[in-house]
């Protein structure tokens, strides 16, 4: 086998010919036995810097070369085999659930939210007219925060585990095939929720079972070293309580489950401080950022632009985050009194906005005024922004600033147009954050504008608080081997609610990790 690369135009389809053409050429072989190459693309990714290509990856392999194909395991019946609790229905705990299947176990979820059509009605009430589900929201809910957050699959390093299993199980599912190949894969919100639903239909047509509306309240180790788990049922559903038992239980709640981490704190189980992201929600025309990023040359046929990018100021780092082309932003609360934002896009990506969380590393010691809370510090220090943040407009409107006003710490005259539903509301951000973040935030908009985006630092553009779930503040330490809790065997913290991921690809590794060492 030998890799070549090949390059073609956008907006024009490489062909098998082209290929076995390439192949001839690279391997040294005889025409002759050209159409008897076979080939498989392992990568495509847009190169803009001078004409704009895609560039290919091909394995190429000569006739009597072996060329295998990857394939995932069956999923075996389950129904009377033993139960494993998975707490939550987002990547980890969805990508944990099939792993099981795969090794002859019983996926128990228990899922706070709702299923992922019913959700949406709960988002529709949240942006039109404000009203909060704590249980289902954004961040709550069938398939997780990621599902209604674009579906980005950027995760491309091998050193979590095989990315091939989450790409190849989503492609089974019912996403495109080209997320196999794409550098920057994503679904789209529109198209995940029926991937998330065909997964929940497998896990339960082999045995698996799901319950909805099941927030987790306690767990309890049993004497004989098995778990009861306590659920609260939505009122509005069911009444009462119910009590799930298992040895093994897989903790995969999310970085927005505020309740677990109390929960943990108030009976003793270790929980650890940990480093986040905090900043601003940035929005452009998306015509500026396809001008950017194609260096003018954009054409309606090719991929809307995206962009990314880190640097660092006065020692910390600022990054783009979950970059959003041709999206939307929304509301990510999940409690009233509460004000946080995201981005979306669907499979298109057609909207006329393009939106990035643009946030600065924030450790422990940074804000010692927090130390009192011990490992919740850097938890309640989130709340308070997004608090402060909806106390200033007193509902889900967003305070908002255009981009150069806010570096120059003057108020705007006026705001142009969002994709925010709820509305924005011209406000001093500048000064609603805290200086840790406004500074480093006024210095690394021009610095992005003048050496990295040309046209990127512009009035055109506006800035909204705030930006704050970018990860969870907490981790829930674990074994390095086993994986279990350092003080329970048997509880296997997993994915971001854990401080373990970051994304749909590296909470879905890690679930199958958790998985695989039960």
């Amino acid at each position: 086998m030998k890799e070549i690369e090949i390059t073609c135009k956008l907006g024009k389809e490489l062909s098998a010919d082209e290929i076995q053409t390439s192949a001839v050429r690279a391997l040294g072989v005889s025409p002759k036995i050209k159409e008897q190459l076979r080939y498989r693309i392992v990568r495509r990714s847009i190169d803009a810097r001078n004409d704009i290509i895609y560039r290919y990856r091909v394995e190429v392999y000569k006739p009597d070369e072996e060329m295998t194909e990857y394939k995932l395991e069956e999923y075996k019946d389950v129904s009377s085999a033993e139960p494993v609790i998975i707490i939550g229905a987002g990547p980890a705990g969805m990508f944990a659930a099939l792993r099981l299947l795969m090794k002859g176990l019983k996926p128990v979820i228990l899922e706070r939210g709702k299923d992922v059509h019913a959700r949406k009605f709960d988002m529709a009430k949240l942006s039109r007219e404000g009203i909060v589900n704590p249980d289902s929201n954004y961040c709550f809910g069938e398939g997780g925060a990621g599902t209604f957050s674009d579906g980005k699959l950027y995760t491309r390093s091998s050193k979590r585990g095989d990315i091939r299993e989450v790409l190849h199980q989503l492609v089974r599912f019912g996403a495109d095939p080209t997320i196999l190949i794409d550098a920057h894969p994503h679904i789209g919100s529109d198209k995940l929720p029926i991937v998330v639903e065909n997964i929940r239909n497998c896990i339960v047509e082999h045995g698996g079972e799901y319950h909805f509306d099941s927030r987790v309240t306690d767990i309890v180790k049993r004497p004989d070293g098995a778990f009861d788990v306590i659920t609260a049922c939505h009122p509005e559903r069911s009444k009462g309580s119910a009590t799930y038992t298992a040895k093994k239980v897989i903790l995969a709640t999310g970085h927005s489950a505020r309740d677990i981490y109390e929960m943990f704190d108030r009976k003793g189980w270790e929980l650890q401080a940990k480093g986040f992201a905090l900043g601003v929600r940035v929005e452009h025309p998306q015509s500026l950022i396809n001008k950017i990023q194609y260096h003018g040359k954009y054409q309606p046929y090719m991929p809307t632009a995206e962009y990314s990018f880190v640097t660092q100021v006065l020692e910390r780092g600022v990054f783009s985050f979950c970059m959003c082309p041709g999206g939307i932003l929304v509301p990510a609360a999940t409690a009233e009194g509460e004000l946080v934002l995201n981005g979306m896009s669907n499979s298109q990506r057609n909207s006329k906005w393009a939106n990035s969380g643009v946030v600065v590393q924030i450790e422990p010691e940074d804000f010692p005024e927090y130390a009192q809370y011990g490992a919740l510090a850097l938890l309640r220090f989130q709340q308070d922004i997004e608090k402060k943040m909806f106390e200033y407009t007193g509902s889900l409107k967003a305070p908002a600033q255009r981009m150069m006003d806010f570096c120059r710490r003057i108020p705007s005259a006026n705001l142009p147009k969002s994709s925010y539903h709820p509305g924005v509301e011209n406000a001093p951000l500048h000064e609603l954050l805290p200086e840790h973040v406004s500074l480093r935030l006024k210095y690394a908009f021009p610095e992005i504008g003048n050496k990295k985006m040309h046209g990127y630092y512009t009035n055109d553009a506006l800035v909204l608080g705030v930006e704050s779930r970018t990860s969870s503040p907490v981790r829930i330490p674990r074994d390095p081997e086993t994986l279990e809790h350092t003080q329970i065997a048997g509880l296997y913290p997993c994915g971001e609610g854990a401080g373990y991921a970051g994304g749909i690809v590296s909470s879905a590794l890690d679930g199958i990790n958790c998985a695989a060492k039960i």
